[in-house]
C-alpha cells in the first residue's frame, strides 16, 4: 500500500518563502508522475505544478516564476519551493501520485500567507 506524507506548510508573511515536501512510501517500484494542487476556502482544487516521470514540468500561470517543483526519485519525494508568496496563495496544498491503479492523494498541508 502506498502512502503520501506532506510537510512544510505554515504561516508566512507576504513575500516570504516555504518549501513543501511530499514523500511516497510503500509498494512503489518505478517512477510515477506527481503533482501539487491547492484548494482555498470556497474554491475548487486547482493544479499548482506537476512533474512527470521524465521530470517534465508544468506550472499554473498564477505561480510561474515564483514556485519551483522538483523530485528526488531515490527518495520518492517531490518538493515545491514557493517564493514571493502572496495572500492569494493561502490554501491547503495537496500532493498526488499517478499510479497504475489510480491517483493517490496526500492529506494536505495548510499554507497561510498573511501579515
Amino acid at each position: 500500500q502506498v502512502q503520501l506524507v506532506e510537510s512544510g506548510g505554515g504561516l508566512v508573511q507576504p513575500g516570504g518563502s516555504l518549501r513543501l515536501s511530499c514523500a511516497a512510501s510503500g509498494s512503489i517500484y518505478s517512477i510515477h508522475p506527481m503533482g501539487w494542487y491547492r484548494q482555498a476556502p470556497g474554491k475548487e482544487r486547482e493544479l499548482v505544478a506537476s512533474i512527470s516521470s521524465l521530470s517534465r514540468i508544468n506550472y499554473s500561470d498564477s505561480v510561474k516564476g515564483r514556485f519551483t517543483v522538483s523530485r528526488d526519485n531515490a527518495k520518492n519525494t517531490v518538493y515545491l519551493q514557493m517564493n514571493s508568496l502572496k495572500p492569494e496563495d493561502t490554501a491547503v496544498y495537496y500532493c498526488n501520485i499517478d499510479l497504475p491503479r489510480g491517483t493517490l492523494w496526500g492529506q494536505g498541508t495548510q499554507v497561510t500567507v498573511s501579515s
